[in-house]
């Protein structure tokens, strides 16, 4: 059970190209964002948006994803009881997006760097069982980066992969 088909032309499949370097890929502009996350529930993903940016602590993050996502009233708000229940999630197609990462791992950088390690190793173990987990994080610094996650790294989406792309001004399309 592949979770790709290897005889198919995935050159224009977005999500092959998004899982294809890595599992989590940084956003920049807003539109890019909101386009690549409704392309993804067309195609039958379980799409999950959570605004990170408000987020000023680990535990306000812990406390969001665990009532977006149902954990279980046993979850322990720590990232190796977030790395359990994040398990129960890969038996589908599966996307975490967050908005506003970049406000999260300023004050957070430690457990936003981890966080986004969780979900590339849990992405490598849906792949296991023919599942796609992908991340998707936006950020409002088009200079963000990220230490390598699950063992690749964290890279800009095809669209915005150019710093050309990224530093230009913003034209006001509602980014």
């Amino acid at each position: 059970m592949n979770a790709f088909d290897s005889e198919a032309d995935l050159e224009h499949d977005l999500d092959f190209r998004l899982l294809i370097n890595t599992a989590v890929s940084l956003f920049y502009r807003r539109h890019v964002f909101d386009e690549t996350t409704t392309w993804l529930a067309e195609q039958g993903y379980q799409v999950t948006i959570l605004d990170a940016s408000s987020w000023s602590s680990e535990a306000e993050m812990h406390g969001a994803i665990s009532e977006t996502l149902d954990f279980p009233s046993y979850y322990g708000h720590n990232l190796d009881a977030l790395n359990d229940c994040l398990r129960d999630v890969i038996s589908h197609d599966f996307v975490l997006a967050f908005l506003g990462y970049d406000a999260f791992a300023l004050a957070c950088p430690r457990a936003a760097q981890t966080l986004l390690d969780i979900i590339a190793q849990r992405s490598r173990e849906a792949a296991l069982f023919g599942h796609r987990m992908v991340c998707l994080a936006q950020s409002n610094d088009p200079r963000i980066s990220f230490d390598p996650v699950g063992a690749t790294p964290v890279l800009w989406n095809d669209e915005e992969w150019l710093d050309s792309k990224r530093l230009a001004p913003r034209v006001d399309t509602g980014d």
